[in-house]
């Protein structure tokens, strides 16, 4: 018995992506360099944006700071796992390690939907409300939807880890996957999943469903707002202001949604495990360059940090 699970397993045998080690060989540089370039790029978006006063105090990229920092910890959850399976070919995980793990990664992916669904709503005042935007982006507004975000992924997770901590598991536990995924524990475990199965519909649907309304009725409301603009002047402007966010917001639900709100009966490990790759690894790795290579007061930070440019007057 492991100590204090109540259950027969004290580890998990992590398989991994590949059994053969040729193919591990081949995948292990391309994860550690998708890995380091997701980590550097983006603790450079949260140095710049914290480096730069005329970033600092932009409502946008406070919230892109905290994207960036729920990115390093969504792909830092799963990534280092991932590394050591590839290397060794398989990784025991102790039973507490991997509860911990699971509670980590639903708290940095729910987080990271939160964040999208603020960020839409903030650019949706800007768009639209643009003479009231500092009054209704203020200082204390903008902590306060930080905070809320960040406090309901940490309920969130917390539900689903210890509705997870109540199941029984075999003695020899095997997942296969690089980390420890809730879908797959789920259907390792020997006990009534029932109640674990019914939160992930109900209030993960809430989770999920509730932040993507906002976003669309946040992009809806600026769409309306703009087909009443007799030229295309504001289109383009918008397009510049939210195109950035909107490829984010569609890589990253396209993936979530065909992962967790499926049937029962469709679960597959290889198809759960592939698109766990797309949504932890991709979309992290993305961003930087989405928000960076196509944002021009990015890249003037990024002059001015080289010593390129000008340094803006802070106010």
């Amino acid at each position: 018995m492991g100590p204090g699970n109540g259950t027969g397993v004290s580890e998990f045998i992590l398989l991994g992506l590949s059994s053969r080690p040729a193919t591990r060989r081949l995948l292990f540089p391309v994860f550690l360099a998708a890995y380091l370039v997701t980590l550097l790029g983006n603790l450079l978006i949260t140095l710049l944006i914290r480096r730069d006063p005329r970033l600092r105090r932009a409502p946008m990229y406070f919230f892109l700071t905290h994207l960036s920092l729920a990115d390093v910890g969504f792909t830092s959850t799963a990534a280092p796992t991932a590394l050591g399976t590839l290397a060794s070919g398989c990784q025991a995980v102790p039973y507490a390690a991997c509860l911990a793990q699971n509670y980590a990664f639903i708290v940095f992916g729910v987080l990271e939907n939160f964040l999208l669904a603020v960020m839409a709503y903030d650019r949706y005042l800007a768009v639209c409300r643009p003479l009231r935007y500092p009054a209704l982006m203020s200082r204390g507004r903008r902590w306060g939807l930080a905070g809320a975000a960040w406090l309901l992924a940490q309920l969130h997770a917390l539900l689903h880890t210890l509705l997870l901590a109540r199941l029984p598991f075999p003695d020899t536990s095997q997942l296969r996957h690089f980390f420890c995924d809730l879908r797959q524990l789920l259907a390792l475990s020997s006990g009534d999943t029932r109640p674990n199965h019914a939160a992930i519909v109900t209030e993960g649907s809430l989770a999920v469903l509730g932040p993507l309304l906002l976003v669309v009725g946040s992009y809806g409301r600026i769409v309306a707002a703009l087909a009443r603009l007799p030229t295309a002047r504001g289109w383009r402007r918008a397009l510049s202001t939210c195109g950035a966010h909107l490829a984010v917001v569609a890589l990253f639900y396209g993936t979530v949604i065909g992962l967790f709100f499926r049937p029962a009966g469709g679960y597959s490990p290889w198809r759960d495990m592939v698109a766990t790759l797309l949504y932890s690894t991709l979309t992290p790795l993305v961003n930087p360059f989405i928000y960076s290579l196509r944002n021009k007061e990015m890249r003037g930070a990024l002059r001015r940090a080289l010593g390129r440019g000008a340094a803006p007057q802070d106010a």
